[in-house]
């Protein structure tokens, strides 16, 4: 029996809908452990497109157990809204199959305001968040004034919980210049919401120990990536969580000897949303091809997201950062029609070559790329589902990214949909 966790090895967008769906026809239990409804996770099933925020990708499996876990914030009304649109789509969402731990933090009116004043005022200083709330209610979390979903039990308990979050909000809303937030409204629409929230909680701890008693498959799936992540990640240009696999036993309630695989999702390319440092992004016609080939918009906000080469010193940084034992490499379709294809092997830092990113804001904006070039194999490899029916110069490019990062590809996906995967190592039975 094998427990396994999803990440992204890049900056997000990496594909791990796709896989984490994949992978949990094999579970019995699917956890998301951090993040919020900013991360989007796209799935492609029998033509059907479902896009998830907050719902575990493995929703839409019937016989399946899915759990947001306490590392997850929420937004309420998102995630009643992201359960009414999936259910019109067929998919069954009821308390039997979806769990939400009773100690997840709420992201409210006042998170998503303060979130765009903030951005606002930046200027130039712009981090790129998604104005969705999730880093102020992160925020309240670790500076102990959070509203957890817990505290909707209680009127009163919700009404203390509110006027001491509004204690520190409203401070600050006043010294640059806002009204100040008035809560009376907001716990009526919170009392109202409830009912419909509360149901699906419980101690996500404990189940998950009944669960792994019972030697249930369990599969942690992240948000965001490795280079998101707000201790290893390109500071400030981060999210407000950790996306590293450790975080998928804090973030849901066990041990790290809970996780017995790390997957580490990695596109064929790299790409990222927002702002930030890029080192291989494309600011031409390739990158103009990677973008509209890949169709790369944000699921949540519709943004455009960034093309460049694949980074394998940043994949192999992820990866050794994060345990990864072996990656998913998803789009390698949308390479197929280009003459030659690149991977960054190092950096040059003023005239000296380095094999890791620098932690330093200005030194990650200085570094230029070293390339290895590929010949590429120009005929399509949409839907091939065996290694050795890839094209010849396909396979020598896929065998040097295994070579370079140093673990093995254990999975490749050739188009969004579900059945299109090659699989070389399945992690479940590692």
């Amino acid at each position: 029996m094998k427990n396994v966790a999803v990440i992204g090895s890049q900056w997000g967008d990496e594909g791990k809908g796709k896989i984490v769906d994949w992978l949990s026809n094999k579970a019995d239990i699917i956890i998301r452990f951090q993040g919020g409804h900013n991360a989007g996770h796209t799935l492609v099933i029998d033509g059907t497109t479902y896009k998830l925020r907050l719902l575990p990708s493995g929703i839409v499996r019937k016989n399946k157990i899915s759990i947001i876990g306490n590392g997850v914030v929420i937004d309420p009304w998102a995630l009643l809204e992201e359960i009414k649109e999936i259910k019109s789509k067929g998919v069954e969402v009821t308390p039997k199959n979806l769990i939400i731990s009773e100690t997840a933090n709420l992201i409210l009116p006042f998170h998503k305001e303060m979130d765009e004043m903030r951005e606002d005022l930046a200027k130039k200083e712009k981090i790129g968040t998604t104005r969705r709330g999730i880093g102020p209610a992160y925020e309240d979390k670790v500076g102990r004034r959070g509203i957890r979903l817990m505290d909707l039990a209680s009127e009163k308990n919700l009404e203390n919980r509110l006027a001491n979050a509004l204690s520190h909000h409203n401070l600050i809303r006043k010294g640059m210049g806002k009204q100040i937030f008035q809560n009376d409204n907001l716990k009526k629409d919170l009392l109202k919401v409830a009912p419909e929230i509360l149901k699906y909680a419980q101690p996500v701890w404990k189940i998950i120990d009944e669960y792994r008693s019972k030697e249930k498959k369990i599969l942690f799936e992240g948000a965001q990536g490795v280079l998101l992540d707000v201790d290893h990640g390109t500071y400030p240009y981060v999210t407000s969580s950790n996306t590293v696999a450790s975080s998928a036993a804090t973030g849901s309630g066990c041990g790290p000897n809970s996780i017995n695989y790390i997957l580490g999702i990695t596109k064929a390319y790299t790409t990222r949303v927002g702002e930030g440092p890029f080192p291989t992004e494309l600011k031409d016609q390739i990158g103009e091809h990677l973008g509209n080939i890949g169709k790369e918009f944000g699921t949540v906000t519709s943004r455009k997201r960034r093309c460049g080469w694949l980074d394998g010193v940043l994949v192999r940084q992820s990866i050794r950062i994060s345990g990864i034992n072996g990656i998913a490499l998803t789009k390698l379709d949308v390479l197929d029609e280009l003459d030659n294809i690149k991977m960054c092997i190092a950096y040059d830092l003023n005239g000296n070559k380095i094999d890791y990113l620098p932690s330093t804001l200005e030194d990650q904006l200085k570094i230029k790329p070293i390339y290895k070039t590929f010949e590429g194999w120009k005929t399509s490899t949409q839907g091939i589902k065996d290694f050795k029916n890839l094209p010849i110069n396909a396979q020598k490019y896929l065998k040097e990214v295994e070579k370079f990062i140093g673990v093995k590809i254990s999975s490749i996906s050739t188009s969004p949909e579900r059945n299109d995967t090659i699989l070389i190592e399945d992690p479940f039975n590692f």
